[in-house]
């Protein structure tokens, strides 16, 4: 009967389904000890759970697809592969011709050391492993240094399990913080905190990773400091392990803060210098061996656990590594390191291999087929030469060239994403762009109409870095000199035009917001008098950005996120809309319109259905829709639309899609919502003629 019930669709009427499935389910009813009153003594029969509709609104989204085309901003062009990538066999590390059972997760790994004895007992365990362990980037920066961020959740977690037996030995696995909060609500439309909790459950024996930009969490901008304390608890309470914790001008105040909420959160706290310049280089005096040996110190009276050394734009050469991890180790021989590069020059590999012969730990490393460029060295070239230095990892080449097949395939699903990198770039010794930064902002130039001076832009990067007082430039600060650049280029200046003209010229808003301290302080300061020129007669923040921010009230909050959007709004909810309120409201009416498409397969979810093309889609565990567009219908020139016909699960079915390359002009009121003063239409939407 339930189930009679549950595949009964009635549309247009209000029904008695929603009460009947919850009578059907109620625990005294199924035990058969009910009265004669039942009904009226068990109100909670009443609170009715209606249909989620899902087929409906996955129908909608796939005719919008096949009439419009992806609408993921930075897709050029249709998927690459358009069968399901094929899983690899993995085998046992110490004895290759053993197969082991992935269907179950793996339960060896460091992780149990954290669980069972916390953060600093895992500290020492990596400090006295013999080795140097590796933390794969695959699920964060790789992705987000060669594809734009764009990696689904789906495509990890089809991995994950074989991924927990093949790494089992590896210090963590990066997936989540950094670029990936915000691209998860805004470009992929699914909620980041169940991409921890989905990772988590399928990888329970491997320590997950983020990237925290220290007191700015996840976003670019100053928070109060409850905020950054409650979304830290969030985080640990939702799967993560290991906070690397940066800031981008290595400011310490704001550093303090981001290591003091992660530790009280429960985590692993690698605190992190953000590498410039070049130790190796007497000619490079501003960034020197002692910067970095006081900013250690300074960390780790802080209490971290472990030292993060952050080399955003892959600066670090081998000679500078050996200097700087070296040096490092001799002052503090107890200290976990782990160092963190890019391959934009084509020398990371090299400079990984030193910093482990210097004394790190742990050392940075994407899966091959995700590697080189601007993303990290290659896992299996990497883990194979420290093999043979006695420096072996724990993790087998045949390991990782059975998930190297996988993610081969899922490299070709996202060919849309590939950024026009085609070889490696020494210049970024000169322009030091991080390598997140170089392939997003050369689509950026594109979008303003600047891709074919990107030679020119690369310049004047190294001209705003100057301007600015050659600053650490990491995301947020990096995003500072790569709008600087452009609007140079945009407005065709020179480094003196900027410094004679700077009191009359109409800055980017990030430019000005630096300049005026919201990032905070940089290392021996703001240059003057460009600062006074830029900034004028606007607020100078000379302290830490977000100590005289008024506490957010989180239990309002919710309260008007439910009022607005439903019962469904969570506690991690929450912390999406104070990391990024108008982000989160857009994912939430994207929702509403179209559903939860994150178990959507990426070739369906990127791909234009073909006419004739079967989809077979599981939205939920035993509940799996076979749809097939049969036809679309020609244009409504009055309404500018077209039909869009299906067949679900064999039954005939048609949507309705708005053609937005259609000629038509749109006229329509607002939709009604909760808002006080929302007034929606009084009558429906006319279209005309444009």
């Amino acid at each position: 009967m339930l189930r009679a019930l549950v595949e009964f669709r009635i549309r247009g009427v209000k029904t008695n389904i929603p009460f009947v499935i919850r009578l059907l389910t109620h625990p005294v009813f199924e035990s058969g000890l009910t009265w004669t009153t039942f009904i009226d003594d068990t109100p909670e029969l009443f609170k009715l759970v209606h249909s989620q509709n899902r087929a409906q609104k996955l129908l909608n989204y796939l005719g919008d697809l096949a009439v419009n085309g992806s609408s993921i901003k930075g897709q050029a062009g249709e998927p690459g592969l358009r069968t399901e990538a094929f899983l690899p066999q993995i085998t046992d590390n110490a004895d290759p011709t053993k197969v082991v059972d992935t269907s179950v997760p793996c339960q060896k790994g460091w992780r149990n050391i954290i669980v069972n004895e916390g953060p600093e007992a895992f500290a020492k365990a990596i400090r006295n492993y013999k080795g140097c362990l590796i933390m794969d980037t695959t699920w964060r920066d790789a992705h987000q240094s060669l594809l734009a961020t764009r990696m689904r959740t789906v495509d990890m977690a089809n991995i994950a399990k074989e991924t927990s037996h093949a790494l089992q030995n590896a210090y963590s696995l990066e997936c989540w913080g950094g670029a990936t909060f915000d691209v998860s609500m805004r470009f992929l439309y699914e909620d980041p905190w169940d991409r921890l909790r989905t990772l988590r459950k399928l990888v329970p024996n491997i320590p997950l990773q983020a990237l925290v930009r220290g007191a700015n969490a996840v976003g670019y901008t100053s928070y109060p400091d409850n905020a950054i304390y409650e979304f830290s608890r969030k985080a640990v309470e939702a799967g993560l392990d290991i906070f690397r914790v940066f800031d981008s001008l290595n400011y310490f105040d704001n550093l303090k803060l981001g290591i003091d909420a992660a530790k009280k959160a429960g985590g692993v706290v690698e605190g992190t210098i953000c590498y410039s310049g070049d130790v190796a280089n007497p000619k490079k005096t501003k960034y020197t061996l002692d910067y970095y040996l006081d900013l250690t110190k300074k960390l780790v009276g802080e209490g971290i656990h472990v030292l993060g050394i952050k080399d955003m734009a892959g600066l670090l050469k081998p000679e500078a590594a050996k200097m700087l991890i070296g040096a490092i180790r001799k002052a503090h021989p107890d200290l976990p390191i782990h160092v963190h590069s890019h391959d934009t020059a084509g020398i990371a590999a090299a400079s990984m291999i030193a910093a482990a012969h210097a004394g790190a730990d742990v050392v940075d490393v994407a899966i091959d087929d995700l590697s080189g460029l601007t993303s990290q060295p290659a896992m299996g070239a990497v883990v194979s030469a420290l093999e043979q230095s006695g420096l072996g990892t724990g993790i087998s080449h045949e390991n990782i060239q059975a998930l190297n097949q996988y993610w081969s395939q899922i490299r070709v699903l996202y060919a849309p994403f590939e950024a026009n990198v085609r070889a490696s770039d020494s210049g970024v010794f000169d322009h030091e762009m991080p390598g997140g930064q170089y392939t997003n902002l050369q689509f950026q130039a594109s979008q303003l109409g600047l891709g074919t001076q990107w030679v020119e832009i690369k310049k004047k990067y190294i001209e705003a870095n100057q301007l600015c007082g050659d600053i650490i430039k990491v995301t947020p600060s990096s995003k500072v000199v790569g709008d600087f650049a452009q609007f140079m280029v945009s407005n065709n200046l020179s480094k003196q035009d900027v410094i004679d003209r700077a009191a009359q010229l109409d800055f980017p808003s990030s430019v000005v917001e630096f300049f005026q301290g919201y990032l905070g302080q940089p290392y021996q300061g703001f240059p003057e008098p460009l600062r006074s020129n830029i900034i004028r007669d606007k607020e100078r923040v000379d302290s830490r950005p977000g100590l005289t921010m008024k506490p957010l009230d989180f239990a309002k909050i919710k309260e008007e996120l439910r009022e607005k959007y439903g019962p469904h709004i969570n506690d991690f909810d929450v912390q999406s809309y104070c990391m990024y309120p108008k982000v989160f409201e857009e994912f939430q009416s994207f929702l509403e319109k179209y559903g939860d498409l994150s178990v959507v397969p990426t070739r369906h979810f990127l791909g234009k259905p073909q006419i004739g093309e079967e989809m077979a889609i599981s939205i939920e565990k035993g509940k799996t829709l076979t749809i097939k567009l049969l036809a679309i219908g020609p244009l409504n020139m009055e309404k500018g639309t077209r039909e869009c016909f299906f067949e679900l699960n064999g039954e005939a079915r048609a949507v309705v899609i708005e053609d937005k390359n259609a000629a038509i002009e749109h006229v329509s009121r607002e939709k009604a919502t909760a808002d006080p003063g929302s007034v929606g239409s009084p009558m429906v939407s006319c279209s005309t003629y444009s």
